[in-house]
């Protein structure tokens, strides 16, 4: 589902109209005066960035001291119009010299509707890379005195993009190393029972990668050889060569990847981008190996205070260790003292999150009590 936005709004923390653009005639030029009256003079602009006004939708995120709103009249896809302005901003800044501010909308207003006028048709997002812009729009930003000195984004070859070729990649790119650096970045979630068992668990991880390879290289990525995206019986009963299969439930690639390869093969390939770029996200909720056990036991000592037993086991291999392992014991609002016992580590009991924080650096405290 796209944006399909009726309007878009930049104001100052004032709620003073800095640049606006209207793409449909549904809504009113008045939008922007009931996000003023209902929104921001109840001061009700972090509770949650998407308000409904009449028949109206707002989508707001504050970046800097500037207010960017988007406005739609119908249903539209939430997490696409952040996404929008995300990468508007990130498209400003490459303009702007780094900074972006009320200055520096107010310094580029002429740029800045030549820029809506080409990352947005008729309220639908349209192409927000800044290495395809600037082969249009050459117009340079002006550029803060405090902003840092800007990076000149290499413009590639024209007829590539008309082609429909490698557009995040220019040719001639030569290394006297040609080095590639991968990280796996994984986070679990985790909902266990007071008894100890597992009752939902699922991991969301991303793969970065920073390439600095010469030509226009061709790679192929393997994890345990196949990617198993199919939830059939059938296939998860029937052994594969090389293993257990990788079942991934929802993946999401970069523009990069080769995905008529992927669905024929189940293999990642692809030309990567020059430098650093995040190839894919995924998450899995089958065959998660935790890292940890925790073994919690809990005792009421009366109506004001109670016992915290916390057991932490380590389930990976020998060979392998955790560094910056922080465990959060969450406490009742009301506590007013906390004692604790500790093998190894250091706890703190920290009442802004109504926790107590246990750290240690490389290796796992037995208990805390």
């Amino acid at each position: 589902m796209p944006v399909a936005a009726s309007a878009i709004y930049f104001l100052n923390l004032r709620g003073d109209v800095l640049i606006n653009r209207l793409y449909r005639d549904d809504v009113g030029g008045n939008m922007v005066d009931a996000f003023r009256l209902h929104i921001m003079q109840t001061k009700e602009l972090g509770t949650c960035p998407v308000r409904q006004i009449g028949g109206c939708f707002f989508f707001y995120m504050r970046i800097s001291n500037v207010y960017i709103v988007i406005v739609v009249s119908s249903n539209a896809n939430v997490a696409c119009a952040f996404k929008f302005v995300v990468e508007a901003v990130a498209l400003f800044k490459s303009y702007f010299g780094g900074a972006f501010d009320e200055d520096a909308v107010r310094n580029n207003f002429v740029l800045i509707y030549e820029l809506l006028d080409e990352i947005m048709d008729f309220g639908y997002p349209q192409n927000l890379s800044p290495e395809i812009l600037k082969l249009y729009i050459t117009q340079e930003g002006v550029r803060s005195p405090f902003s840092s000195k800007p990076t000149d984004i290499p413009v590639p070859n024209a007829t590539l993009q008309v082609t429909g070729a490698v557009g995040w990649r220019r040719e001639g790119l030569v290394y006297k190393k040609n080095e590639v650096f991968l990280d796996i970045v994984e986070s679990v979630n985790l909902l266990m029972s007071s008894k100890g068992n597992v009752l939902r668990c699922d991991v969301t991880g991303k793969i970065l990668m920073k390439c600095f390879l010469s030509g226009m290289p061709d790679l192929k990525l393997g994890l345990n050889d196949k990617i198993g995206l199919e939830k059939e019986s059938q296939l998860k009963s029937r052994p594969t060569k090389s293993g257990k299969t990788i079942e991934l439930d929802d993946v999401t690639f970069h523009q990069c990847v080769n995905l008529t390869r992927f669905n024929s093969e189940k293999t990642v390939s692809f030309v990567p981008p020059d430098g650093e770029f995040e190839l894919m996200k995924y998450r899995i909720t089958e065959g998660v190996n935790l890292p940890f056990r925790v073994l919690p036991t809990i005792k009421e000592l009366g109506r004001t205070r109670m016992e915290v037993n916390v057991k932490v086991k380590s389930v990976y291999g020998a060979k392998m260790f955790a560094l910056g392992v922080v465990i959060k014991i969450p406490v009742p609002k009301q506590t007013a003292k906390t004692s604790f016992q500790v093998t190894s580590g250091r706890a703190k009991y920290n009442a802004a999150i109504d926790c107590i924080v246990w750290k240690f650096n490389n290796y796992i405290p037995p208990i805390l009590s």
